[in-house]
């Protein structure tokens, strides 16, 4: 109890590790609250969940209710996942893939999200999953960073050829990424361009944050 209104005043940390794919894995008490956060950003809980939140609003809560099933790329703590569960109200199934075994022993132990009935976990490679499995999908989200980097198959051509490939109809992609400089804005703005020529009907990328920003698309 005296932590956790000692984290009203300043941020106390209560776990730090490094893991084989993240340099720094640290859980933080900000406010009362638990958040997860690697050497340079926020990964759950922070702003990183306002962010998704807001994608996710935009897609609309009551259109996501009545989805069946779910993928996301990229879990860390699991705050989207929380957000579908707890806010969305989402019963369906939910699969997320994280390549971090380090960071899902994390997430299970102070997020407690193996406890989540509808969810399952599988640690793996999000490039190596997508091309591999043969499950169809009415949402995914797309939440994959190594601190502040990004991987370049997020944003080529062939990979989203390949979720176009895993969507149910009508189905939507939740793209989560992160714009430090102008080389980032130019890179979003070739990938808007060529998932164009593909089967999506893009909405206009949504600036969220200072650093965030959301690209949203939907299979015609």
């Amino acid at each position: 109890m005296l932590q956790k209104l000692l984290s009203y005043l300043i941020p106390i940390t209560i776990y730090k590790q490094k893991s084989a794919i993240n340099t720094s894995i640290e859980v933080t008490r900000v406010n009362g609250k638990l958040v997860l956060d690697s050497k340079n950003t926020n990964y759950s809980y922070g702003s990183l969940q306002r962010i998704l939140k807001k994608g996710l609003k935009i897609i609309g809560f009551k259109k996501i209710q009545s989805m069946q099933s779910i993928l996301v790329l990229g879990v860390a703590g699991g705050s989207v996942i929380k957000t579908l569960v707890e806010e969305v109200k989402y019963k369906g199934t939910i699969t997320g893939v994280d390549i971090d075994k380090e960071v899902i022993e994390v997430a299970n132990k102070y997020f407690k999200i193996n406890e989540i009935k509808n969810l399952n976990l599988i640690i793996d490679d999000a490039f190596e999953f997508v091309l591999k499995t043969k499950d169809r999908y009415d949402l995914i989200v797309i939440d994959v960073f190594q601190d502040t980097k990004m991987p370049n198959f997020l944003f080529e051509k062939f990979f989203a050829n390949r979720l176009l490939q895993l969507l149910n109809s009508d189905g939507e992609v939740l793209f989560n990424t992160m714009v430090l400089h102008k080389e980032h804005i130019e890179r979003n703005k070739k990938y808007v361009a060529e998932i164009g020529t593909l089967e999506f009907k893009i909405k206009p990328p949504l600036r969220v944050d200072k650093h965030n920003e959301l690209l949203i698309f939907q299979k015609k």
